[in-house]
Formats: C-alpha cells, sequence, structure tokens
C-alpha cells in the first residue's frame, strides 16, 4: 500500500524526484522521505506527514542534482507513523538504504537474530531487518547481498536498494508486492505504479513475483531469485500525464466523479458494435459459458458492491446460481468447486493482497478465473484466464467512483453477453436492454448538471452525525456502496442495509437526529420499499429519496429529493444511483472540511492482508 519512486541516471533534481512521489500519494500518507547519493554519500530527508510538508522541508534542495534516489510514501503498519518509522531505512554504517511496500511476516524473529549478531534497530518497522540483512550478507556486492536477504524473507515485499558502495546501480525486488520499471531517455526508473513515471516516460516493464531488477543508467537486468537470467516484455503505456492530473478540478475525487460518463461511453463503444457485444481478453468460449452452472464472485470494499449488482443480474437474465464473498473471507472458506465452474474477481489495481489469494485457491481447483480490471499489466490480469478490461483510467482519489461504474458496466455487459449465449434473454429484449444500457452516459450527465441542488441538500445533512442508506433488490448493493462513501471520506458512521431488515435491528436507530437515505426507484419492489419509508417517517427519521421524477409517492414521504432519470430496465439503475451519492457524499466531507481525496487511515491499493 505504500509507494516507492526510485531513479538512476543523468542528474534529476530533487524537485522532480518529488513529483513522481507526489503521484503515489493516494498509496500512503503517513510519512515520506528521500535517500539520495552523490560523491558517495547520502542526502537524507524524512519525515511524518504529507509529501507537500516534505516538499517545504526540501524547498532550499529541490535544485539540488542527483544521479541516485529512492524515496517512499508510507501507509503505516508496523511501527506508528513518525519521522523514525519512516523510510528510508538504513544499516548500521548508514551505507545502505531500503525502500519497502509490504510485510515481512517473519521480521521478528530475524530481528532478534540480527540484534544477536550486533546490529542497532532504531525503528519499531518490519522494513528494518531488510537492510540489516542485506548488510549481514555483504561481502563486496549489493546484488549478491540482496539475492541473499531476499531468501530469508517470508511475506510481501517490492524493495528498492541502493548503497553508497555501489553507486552505480539501483536494485528493485518483487514478491506479491507491485513494482514497475520505467526506461527513460536519460535513465531508469522503479515505481510502485504508473502514475509516478508517466512525466518521464512510456515505456515500463512490469516486474513479475520473484524477479530482481539490477538497473543502472542506461541497461536493466532481470533475475530469477535464484540468479536466472530473465528476458524482459516492455510495454508502452498510452496513458498522458494530465490524466494523473486535477486540472480545474478542486480535488480528484470531483473530478472522477465527472468523468463517469465518458469512461461508461468508452467501454460501450469498444465492446458492443451494433447488436453484438465482443470481449477480445475474455478467453471464455461460447460452449463453456453456455454449460457452466455456478459462479463464484470475490472481491473487495466497492467492487464487492458491484459484484454484488452482477450477482443479482446473473441470477435473474442467466439462470446462474452465484455466490459472492469479501475476498478477505472468501480465500479462508472451504468452497465446493466443481469442473465448470466461473471465477469472477473485481479490481482495479489488480494488485489486492486478498482478492490475488482468492483467485490462487481458485486456479488450485482447475477454476476458470475472469477478472475484471483497470491495469493490464497487473497481477490479476497475469493470473487470470480472461479479461474484462474496464479503461477507466487512473484513479488517483482513494475513494472510488469511476472505477465503480466502470466495473459495472463492464459486468453488466457481461451479464446481458452470457444471457444470449445461455438463450435465457429473448433476443428482442437483449437488444432493448443494450440499447438504454448505452444511454446510461447521457442519465449520469442529467445527474451531474443537479450538482447545485445535491450540494445544498448535503449542506443540510450534514449536520448528522449517523445515517442509514437502504435499498432493495439491485439496490442494496447502492445501499452498501453509499455508505461507504461516506463513511470513507466524512468520517461519518453510515450503515448499508437491505431496506425490508430494517425492522430486524436498525429501525432502533432511526429518530429525528438520523439521516436515512432511501433508494427507491420506480422497480418491482417499490411498494415494497413505499412501505419501508413510511415505518422511517412514522419515527421522524430525517429522509433523503433517491427516486424518479414521475415519483409520486416515495416524494412526498421524503424531506429531500435527489431525482434520477427514469429507466425501462431499472436494474440499470445502481449506474445512475452511484452519481448521485457519490456527489451526495463529496459535499457532506467538503462541508466538514474533510481530506477529501486521501482520507485518514486509507490508501487507494491495499496490497497487504
Amino acid at each position: 500500500m505504500c509507494g516507492i519512486f526510485g531513479y538512476i541516471g543523468k542528474d534529476m533534481p530533487v524537485a522532480s524526484y518529488v513529483e513522481g512521489l507526489s503521484r503515489l500519494e493516494y498509496r500512503g500518507y503517513d510519512s515520506c522521505g528521500i535517500a539520495a547519493i552523490k560523491n558517495g554519500e547520502f542526502f537524507i530527508r524524512k519525515r511524518q506527514g504529507k509529501i507537500n510538508q516534505l516538499k517545504c522541508e526540501l524547498r532550499d534542495e529541490l535544485n539540488s542534482q542527483y544521479p541516485l534516489a529512492i524515496l517512499h510514501t508510507r501507509w503505516a503498519t508496523h511501527g506508528k507513523p513518525n519521522q523514525i518509522n519512516s523510510h528510508p531505512h538504513f544499516d548500521c554504517k548508514k551505507q545502505i538504504s531500503v525502500v519497502h511496500n509490504g510485510i515481512i511476516e517473519n521480521y521478528l524473529s530475524l530481528k532478534e537474530e540480527l540484534i544477536r549478531q550486533g546490529h542497532k534497530f532504531v525503528s519499531e518497522t518490519d522494513t528494518e531487518v531488510i537492510v540489516h540483512l542485506i548488510e549481514k550478507y555483504y561481502s563486496g556486492s549489493l546484488e549478491d547481498a540482496v539475492f541473499a536477504a531476499v531468501k530469508k524473507l517470508s511475506g510481501s515485499f517490492a524493495l528498492s536498494v541502493i548503497s553508497t558502495r555501489t553507486p552505480d546501480e539501483l536494485i528493485g525486488v518483487r514478491k506479491g508486492s507491485p513494482l514497475i520499471i520505467g526506461l527513460g531517455r536519460d535513465g531508469n526508473f522503479l515505481a510502485s505504479d504508473i502514475p509516478a513515471i508517466l512525466p518521464f516516460t512510456n515505456k515500463v516493464i512490469y516486474l513479475k513475483d520473484g524477479e530482481l531488477a539490477i538497473l543502472k543508467k542506461d541497461e536493466v537486468k532481470i533475475f530469477s531469485f535464484d540468479k536466472k537470467p530473465l528476458g524482459a516484455r516492455i510495454e508502452k503505456i498510452s496513458i498522458h500525464p494530465q490524466d494523473a492530473e486535477k486540472k480545474h478540478y478542486e480535488h480528484f475525487m470531483r473530478k472522477e466523479i465527472f468523468e463517469q460518463p465518458e469512461v461508461l461511453r468508452k467501454i460501450f463503444s469498444l465492446y458492443v458494435t451494433g447488436n453484438t457485444i465482443r470481449f477480445p481478453q475474455i478467453n471464455l468460449k461460447n460452449p463453456f459459458l453456455k454449460k457452466v452452472k455456478n459462479v463464484f464472485i470475490a472481491a473487495c470494499g466497492t467492487a464487492y458492491h458491484a459484484g454484488y449488482i452482477a450477482k443479482y443480474f446473473l441470477e435473474k437474465y442467466c439462470d446462474l446460481d452465484v455466490e459472492i464473498d469479501t475476498s478477505s473471507e472468501f480465500r479462508y472458506r472451504k468452497i465446493n468447486f466443481h469442473t465448470g465452474d466461473l471465477f469472477i474477481t473485481i479490481s482495479q489495481s489488480g494488485e489486492t493482497a486478498d482478492t490475488l489469494s482468492a483467485v490462487r485457491e481458485a486456479k488450485k481447483k482447475g477454476v476458470k478465473v475472469l477478472s475484471i480490471c483497470n491495469v493490464l499489466g497487473s497481477s490479476l490480469v497475469k493470473e487470470s484466464d480472461g479479461l474484462i478490461f474496464t479503461y477507466a483510467g487512473p484513479e488517483i482519489g482513494v475513494a472510488s467512483t469511476k472505477a465503480y461504474t466502470a466495473q459495472i458496466m463492464a459486468l453488466l455487459l457481461f451479464c446481458l453477453h452470457t444471457a444470449h449465449i445461455r438463450g435465457t434473454l429473448s433476443r428482442k429484449s437483449f437488444c432493448r436492454m443494450l440499447k438504454e444500457l448505452g444511454q446510461i452516459p447521457r442519465y449520469q450527465k442529467e445527474i451531474l448538471g443537479k450538482e447545485k441542488e445535491i450540494k445544498t441538500i448535503a449542506k443540510d445533512f450534514s449536520r448528522f452525525g449517523c445515517f442509514l442508506f437502504l435499498g432493495r433488490g439491485i439496490n442494496f448493493p447502492s445501499a452498501l456502496e453509499g455508505a461507504l462513501k461516506l463513511k470513507e471520506i466524512s468520517y461519518i458512521p453510515a450503515e448499508g442495509y437491505p431496506a425490508g431488515e430494517m425492522k430486524h435491528g436498525p429501525i432502533a436507530l432511526i429518530d429525528e437526529y438520523r439521516g436515512v437515505i432511501c433508494i427507491a426507484p420506480q422497480d418491482d419492489l417499490y411498494d415494497k420499499m413505499i412501505s419501508n419509508i413510511q415505518e422511517i417517517k412514522a419515527r421522524k427519521g430525517k429522509i433523503l429519496g433517491i427516486v424518479n421524477r414521475t415519483d409520486t409517492q416515495a416524494s412526498r414521504l421524503s424531506d429531500e429529493l435527489i431525482y434520477i432519470p427514469g429507466l425501462k430496465y431499472q436494474d440499470f439503475s445502481p449506474l445512475l444511483v452511484a452519481v448521485a451519492l457519490q456527489l451526495f457524499a463529496y459535499h457532506v466531507a467538503k462541508n466538514l472540511g474533510r481530506e477529501i481525496d486521501q482520507p485518514r487511515n486509507l490508501a487507494k491499493s491495499v496490497t497487504v492482508e
């Protein structure tokens, strides 16, 4: 979850190093630091807090140039977020430096052994054992020492290592945590994610698990952990640097909310031609989809909610039995897979640790794995049998917005595609549904055009200290997602609940001091939802209704209203509800003065268990 940035090559100013690191701040912002080498000496700055604070501390050094440096922005796991625990970490003689993303599971036993051997530790982190191990094994070759050290480590890690003894090389190591190489004109880069290198190069190598890379100014060599030389595939990325910038928006989150219509339009246009859906990388043949009976879905957080929507759709339109679970639970359950089952997994980054572990469990059982992902070079994509790429572009805001609706759009297209193949949906209905799905971007724009009204409603609701989000059927996952968005960025306790279950507990929370968000499009469960809203009204709950403009009943019962366009096929309504709830959460958080793009304790990619 931490961010790593490193470079070796022609002298580069500190300001450019900091720019690269700042593009990874969504991965962690508890503390940060830099270790650079020039003329055989380290230049070191570390501090608690965000990268802008480090930049202020470096203001007199921003024009100084260094040919080699590693930087880190931290999401704390072992040890408090403070200056001592911030990376980079050093050996006893301060000749070797390491930055690390991941968790070293056997660090305590290693630390005890190293202390007995005379090594002095200064931090509480698991990372520091790595640099002391390298120091222990160093006998003239930094790369040999790193090879020896990584064989002793258990857990997940991406490492970047430099030393004043070998100022002509930068070493990168990957096991379980992401690390990429950027190939520049004047030097080479290491980074945790694509945005960091966008200002410098568009040529990348995605390191694979169990690989160690030795970077020099004008060459890159890659080895397995047993020192076997490996080839590397150089890929050209099509993302532009401005795609990872805020442009005229105050926050990345708001920018990404407003990008959703174009993202969905792009997905639809790339996968749909006329009345035909084609997925070039799905690698699941029609006979397999026709015969499959059981589908398992695993994902985390927002991606789990997207998968939940797909569950409803697959059951209703494809006549399939579908199980869904969070990846962190799925991987520890005994799943009764059968030959011919399908496992669908969803991840924006493709590096979510629990999701990857769930995939590996499924593959052990010989089950086909289809991934819904936004990063082509990710571990998830490489380990899956098939892919539906979501084309959302870089999502920098920690609270997911456009990646969520992109996942839903991709999943709904897959569901329609599967229903057509299985013959569980008539050709006429298939064509009509496909046509309406293609109109969703236009309807999303209508909701975005009502931002001013939503902002006013959010100001009124910002005074509540607790929220209940209620939905039924395919919009129960929308209630879960709406509650999650509000929790993530406003820090207000919020719970998503199926409205029909309200009487079994949550109704005890309702009074005039609680905000209740009722998602009530005019679908098959509308009348049931009206009964639930009346129960809330009787107990003086303050109701915000998410309703169609033609609504008459829910609108009379609600205190405030956000209108969404009516649909012939209301099963597509989560794509509209999401936009309304995202804007609501955004403006509540803004009214409360929260750190919207970087909410406390969170990071964008959860690459550790």
